[in-house]
């Protein structure tokens, strides 16, 4: 049972950690030990379940959906409390083995001791090309998930999606919008998805975008290419997507931005956000 009594909020963090292995190589632990994270989501594990039990360590129960394309996506969720339930897979047969959608239930207590159900995914979005069946797949997916998101509304009190959703919502996401319109990440057929997860038709809530207001960013993702991270020309496609009074429970939202790039042990940032439930 996570439980808001043994502090005042819930800490959610998610990382695309670009391969487990090699982010604990480059030092995630240090991260990660101090942090305080109560749930823990990963996008591109690329490792088997005995890798990732041994990296984590002790303390944390693991709910891992390995692909079967060996070296390729994975993602999981690890938490310091036991779930109530688990799943794996959004529910199209086509995406069972891939390794980009795992659930898990979990109660939670407010300060007065009232329980609730969430539901929290980890989701790994494909990054898509233009034109290709690459980009096919993908709006597939996302097509499944304008289906999963109310599926999980009604499942439980609260309802999360986290992850690596490959999309640039609005020009505040991405640093040279311009340049990317017609690229995957940023075509206007994939932001209207978002569109719709956000809208009136899904209600869903950007908890990032609702903390950090119209502001460039804060971005998630850096080009591993030239000065980008150093430039801060980055992509904001880490997120946290809430049901409402979820949304409302966010406290804070922390992209931890690694202070150089030579310490990043990704090429991604965590995004750990707190709810005060």
């Amino acid at each position: 049972m996570i439980s808001a009594l043994k502090k005042d909020h819930l800490r959610i963090a998610s990382v695309n950690v670009n391969g487990l292995r090699a982010a604990y190589k480059k030092g995630m632990a240090e991260w990660l030990e101090p942090r305080g994270v109560d749930i823990l989501c990963l996008q591109e594990v690329r490792a088997p379940d005995a890798i990732v039990a041994e990296l984590l360590g002790e303390g944390w129960y693991i709910l891992h959906a390995e692909a079967e394309a060996k070296g390729r996506a994975g993602v999981a969720i690890a938490s310091r409390e036991e779930p109530l339930a688990t799943r794996t897979g959004i529910g199209d047969d086509y995406f069972a083995t891939t390794g980009r959608w795992v659930e898990a239930d979990y109660t939670v207590r407010n300060a007065e001791g009232q329980a609730s159900r969430l539901t929290v995914a980890s989701a790994y979005v494909h990054s898509g090309e233009a034109g290709t069946p690459k980009q096919d797949d993908k709006f597939r997916f996302l097509d499944v998930m304008v289906n999963r998101l109310p599926e999980l509304a009604k499942h439980s009190d609260h309802a999360l999606v986290v992850g690596d959703l490959n999309v640039g919502h609005t020009e505040l996401d991405i640093k040279n919008w311009k340049g990317n319109v017609k690229r995957a990440g940023f075509l206007p057929e994939e932001r209207a998805y978002f569109d719709r997860f956000f809208g009136d038709e899904i209600g869903w809530k950007d908890v990032h975008r609702g903390l950090a207001g119209n502001v460039d960013g804060p971005y998630t993702w850096w080009s591993q290419r030239g000065q980008a991270f150093d430039n801060d020309t980055g992509w904001r496609i880490d997120y946290h997507l809430a049901t409402p009074a979820l949304a409302a429970a966010a406290v804070s939202a922390v992209v931890d931005r690694a202070p150089s790039w030579d310490t990043r042990f990704s090429d991604h940032a965590p995004l750990v956000v707190d709810y005060r439930l």
